[in-house]
């Protein structure tokens, strides 16, 4: 079975040369980009089956290259792990509001980039199953990996899947932020709580549209649940 293919985007020549260095060294096969322009043109030529992308590039910025990802069908689940300098957690929303999946700032921990990597890796590769889940006028296919509602396509990226396939298994409860990462992300791999939050504002989004009801219920202090009753007080 072929290696997944991780595509570095930084420019800064020493940390691309560290980065080849210890994905090789687990196994992975490397391919690099040293700007934003390159990085774009990259993932549609070798389909690489994950980003590790940074913040500051020339030309286009790691931002706007994730943008570009997520907007387009063929790379709209592809796991994006974003390098990044900024460490203020307004600029780590930002970043997961754009589409990555993952955050990591600058100086990082290599056992814990490669942790991430794997976890990301895993997410975006599931067991395959079968059948059907439902809820309401939400339907999830299993089999092709596809989300309804009312018939309508609903568009998700790996992790929001994987969130709403959780709630789906065990609609009604609540679960706490911690016990979502736990089900999803995975009790091996620390993830800031906050980042269930953004998670679920991009399921929200993708689910809901002016006519239709909210299904995911804020219960304060508490957590979340997939609920028809729900109401939105965050």
């Amino acid at each position: 079975m072929m290696k997944p293919l991780i595509l570095v985007v930084e420019d800064e020549a020493a940390l691309v040369t560290m980065l080849r260095y210890n994905l090789e060294k687990e196994g992975y096969r490397v391919c690099e980009a040293g700007d934003g322009e390159e990085a774009i043109a990259m993932v549609a030529e070798r389909k690489p089956d994950m980003v590790l992308l940074d913040w500051m590039l020339p030309s286009l910025s790691g931002i706007e290259v994730c943008r570009q990802i997520r907007r387009k069908a063929a790379t709209r689940e592809l796991p994006v792990l974003m390098l990044t300098a900024r460490g203020e957690e307004g600029d780590k929303i930002r970043g997961l509001n754009t589409g990555a999946d993952d955050y990591m700032t600058k100086p990082f921990s290599l056992p814990e980039l490669m942790a991430r990597v794997r976890a990301l890796l895993r997410r975006a590769q599931p067991v395959p199953q079968k059948g059907m889940l439902n809820y309401a006028d939400l339907v999830m296919d299993l089999s092709a990996h596809r989300v309804t509602r009312a018939d309508r396509a609903v568009h998700l990226g790996p992790t929001e899947f994987r969130l709403l396939q959780f709630f789906l298994q065990h609609p009604g409860t609540v679960f706490s932020r911690e016990e979502l990462l736990n089900a999803v992300w995975g009790p091996d791999i620390y993830v800031e709580p906050r980042t269930v939050d953004v998670h679920i504002r991009r399921l929200r989004k993708a689910l809901n549209t002016d006519a239709e009801g909210e299904l995911i219920r804020t219960v304060r202090a508490a957590g979340y649940a997939l609920d028809v009753e729900a109401v939105v007080a965050e």
